[in-house]
This record gives C-alpha cells, structure tokens and sequence, in this order.
C-alpha cells in the first residue's frame, strides 16, 4: 500500500504541469504530422494519374485507403498500448510512417503505392496519433479537456501547411522526391514519441493466469482421460475461445449497438455520412486544375480551409458546451453535416478561383462543427464506461466507408467525364445523413418524452436510451483512463 501509494503521488506530481506541457506540445505536432497528412495527397493526384496511367478510380484508392486504415487501426492501436505503453508505439508508428513514404518514390505501379504510402503509413500514422492522444489522459486530469482541444489545433495546422510544403516541393522535384522528404519528415514522430515518457502510475498486479483456475482443470482430469481427451488441449481451447470473446466484447461493442437506439442511430447516420464526407479533400485540387486554377491557387484551397479551422473549430467546442445546447448537441452535428453538404452547390455553379474561395471558407465552417463535435456527441449516447468499445466498432464502420467512397465516386467520373458527380455525391450523401440523424433523434426523443409521461417503469435498458451522459472533470485523485483510442474529423 505504501508503494502503490507513493507511485500515486508521484504521479499525481506530473499531471498537469511541468513536463506535461512538452508532451501537449508534441500531440499536438504528432496531430499535425498524422491527421494532417492525408489533406495533401489531392496535390499529386494529377502527376500520379499521369505518371501511372491510372484512371481516376485506381489513384483515388491511395487516398482512400490511408485515411481507412489511419481511422480504422484503433482496436491494435489499443492491443500495442495495452502492451508495449503509449511512447513505443507512437515511435513505432513514426517509424512506420517513415518508412512507407520513402519505400513510395521507388514504387512503379500504383498498386504498390497502395501498400507502401497507404497500408504502411496509414497504420504508422494511427499508431502515432491514436497513442499520442491516449497519453494525454494520463499526463492531464484537470486540465484534461483543455489539452484535447488544443492538440486538436494540429490538425488545422496540418491542413494548412501540408497542401502548401507539397506543392512547393513538386514543382521544384517532382514527386518521388517529395515523397522521399515526407518519409523524413514524418519520422519526427519518434522525436515526439521520445518525449512522452510513462507516467508511473499506482501499482497494479501483474496480469498472469490466476492460480485457482487450474483447479477445475486438475478436478476434471480424470474424467477427460477416461475419454481419451486431453485436459491441456482442452483448457486451450476454451481460454482461446472465452480470450476471443472478450476481445471483441472489449473492442467492438456489438451489445451497445443491438440496445442502444441513440448509439445505433448515430453510427448509421455518420458511417453513412463519411461516404461524401472526404470527396472534397481528395478530389477539390484536381477539379480547380481541369478548369484552369494554376496548381499553386489550386494546392491553397486546401489550405485555407486549414487555416479557417485552426479559429472556428475551437469557438465551435466552446459554443457547443454552453448549458444552452445541453441534449441538443446532436442537432448542432446535423446541422453542421447539412450546411457541409449544400455547399457542395457552389462548385457545381462555378469553378472560378474566387468562388472556390468562397466554397472552402463554408466548408471549412461546417466542417469544424463536424469536427468538434463527433466524439462529444457520442459521449452524450453512450456512457462513459462503455465509450471506448463503443468508439473501436464507430471508427471500424466510418472506415469501411471512407475507404469506398472516393473510388466508387472516382469510377463514376472515369465513366461520365465530369467532374462534377464528386460533388453531387457528396451531397447526396450529407445531406441525407443529416436528415436521417436530426429526424431520427426527434422521434427518439419524443417517444422518451411520451415514456415518461405516462410513467411506465423502466428496465436495465433504460440506461441505452438516448440521454446526454454528463461528462463532469476527473477529479486529481482520479487515475486516468487505462486505454482510450480516438479519432478524429
């Protein structure tokens, strides 16, 4: 007790101060040089088309596929922090990421760069943004929420400079070259990963076989030998069996999904959404260029919507948490999809240069509402113990998604010639997805509103019924969560 004790309080010592502040720093860096990346990828598109003989179906995949497995690689993200602790794996995926970018420039197809800058780089860089996020919950308690939104401005910076550096380094060497740099540039995720050292926290047991589970298995030996069974064998297959069962109980919360209509409601309506959700990132700088915007104004669509980000997704998270939008934050969410998708309208009217401005500062708008509040939003539907299963089966979905989406819609230009489906499709897909959500939640509740007025008593389901869970601060004395793995939009 008294070791346990001792380690409480000096842990207790490195939250929220100190050292704590270099490690927001580097998520915050860790954010930019992850999430971030992907939005500079529609830069190349035209070269790699040109370079690979691809169609626009075939380079969509690259993309699509990064940004599928950066989302989609929570529940191992989780496995390897459980194992090896939040610093090694942020290095590892540094690693990863750096290693798939320069194994890109000497790729000769486009299906390998399916492998090398999506498969491997897209799993370094959830690695690296995923654990660097769990780290701040055990570095901040009570100013945890603070750090969270801060870290998040990363990603804004991200989406600014990425678009503008890749460009820059295109025009000057092509690019295999600039592919070879971001492999370099990339690997300072290990630097960041070095820097968020563990926090020794109270002591836990060591997580080994207990002892009197053998007991059964000595108890039936006889009989399972008389049938010419082996008990060994047979203990094997059922701690695999009961191991597997867990983990996806653990990870993937089927359960929630079957008894929570708000969790259920919400998960269709944004894996839906994410269909059209990342048209316009991939496909926005090479719609400019076919229409005549130089490439250099073209790359800078991206990065204003970025830079409009870095001020308007901070005042979002602050507008949304006010008392007055208590229980009503799902209705900002689909409110901030619908204004996402009927700006999509604008490109199809014109592609001039000065209405594309026009059509990135609403997007950027809307989309930092989306950002700010997806994960709020699933805290009020899902209680707190159960958030993290609930978000490793929310993030697998709006993966599969996100991986489809762009290639399906790219073979739909290769088949019509115009690019304006992109856009059609894209707001086909919001916009119906924020009808869904909106109208969905107001009939739920209702039908809540009307149980409770007539008072019928509740059973253990009541507590899978769309109400907004308060998520009040931690106290100090509270250890932080053992494993939380998020995303982010």
């Amino acid at each position: 007790m008294s070791q346990g004790g001792a380690a409480a309080r000096k842990a207790a010592k490195s939250q929220d101060r100190g050292w704590a502040w270099m490690v927001l720093l580097a998520a915050v860096l860790l954010q930019g040089l992850t999430l971030g990346f992907p939005s500079c990828i529609g830069v190349f598109f035209t070269d790699l088309q040109h370079d690979f003989q691809a169609s626009n179906s075939e380079t969509s995949w690259f993309p699509s596929i990064m940004v599928a497995v950066l989302h989609g690689g929570g529940p191992l993200c989780s496995t390897l922090v459980k194992r090896f602790g939040c610093r090694f794996t942020v290095m590892l995926g540094g690693l990863l990421s750096g290693v798939g970018m320069v194994s890109s420039c000497f790729c000769q197809s486009i299906s390998q760069l399916y492998l090398t800058a999506g498969l491997i780089t897209g799993l370094g860089s959830c690695f690296s943004f995923q654990a660097g996020v769990t780290v701040l919950g055990y570095y901040f308690v009570r100013w945890r929420t603070l750090a969270n939104a801060m870290a998040s401005t990363g990603v804004s910076l991200g989406f600014t400079l990425w678009p503008l550096l890749s460009q820059y380094l295109l025009d000057e060497m092509g690019w295999r070259n600039t592919f070879l740099i971001f492999g370099g540039i990339l690997l300072n995720c290990c630097v960041c990963g070095a820097i968020m050292r563990p926090v020794q926290l109270a002591s836990e047991p060591p997580l080994e076989s207990p002892k009197p589970a053998e007991e059964p298995g000595r108890s039936a030996e006889g009989a399972q030998l008389s049938n010419g069974t082996s008990p060994h064998t047979e203990l094997q297959q059922q701690t695999r069996t009961t191991a597997c069962f867990q983990m996806l109980q653990k990870h993937l919360a089927f359960d929630i999904f079957c008894q929570n209509k708000g969790y259920q409601i919400y998960t269709i309506g944004v894996t839906w959404m994410m269909m059209g959700f990342a048209l316009p990132h991939v496909y926005l700088v090479p719609y400019a260029i076919q229409n005549g915007v130089e490439e250099r104004k073209a790359a800078l669509l991206i990065s204003v919507i970025g830079l409009i980000n870095i001020f308007i997704r901070p005042f979002t998270g602050l507008l949304s948490g006010h008392r007055v939008f208590t229980g009503r934050r799902i209705y900002l969410f689909s409110l901030a999809v619908l204004l996402c998708g009927l700006s999509n309208f604008i490109c199809v009217i014109s592609a001039e240069f000065s209405v594309l401005i026009i059509y990135c500062v609403i997007l950027s708008i809307a989309m930092s509402g989306i950002g700010a509040l997806t994960f709020q939003v699933l805290m009020d539907v899902v209680e707190m113990d159960r958030f993290s299963s609930a978000l490793g089966l929310f993030t697998i979905l709006e993966s599969i998604t996100l991986l489809i989406g762009p290639p399906l819609t790219g073979l739909l230009v290769d088949i019509t010639s115009d690019f304006h489906y992109v856009f059609y499709n894209s707001s086909f897909f919001l916009i119906s997805a924020a009808l869904f959500m909106g109208l969905s939640f107001c009939a739920l509740e209702k039908k809540n509103k009307l149980k409770e007025s007539s008072k019928v008593p509740l059973d253990n389901h009541s507590r899978y019924q769309y109400n907004e869970m308060p998520t009040e601060p931690q106290s100090e004395t509270q250890s932080p969560p053992v494993v939380m793995y998020i995303t982010s939009i």
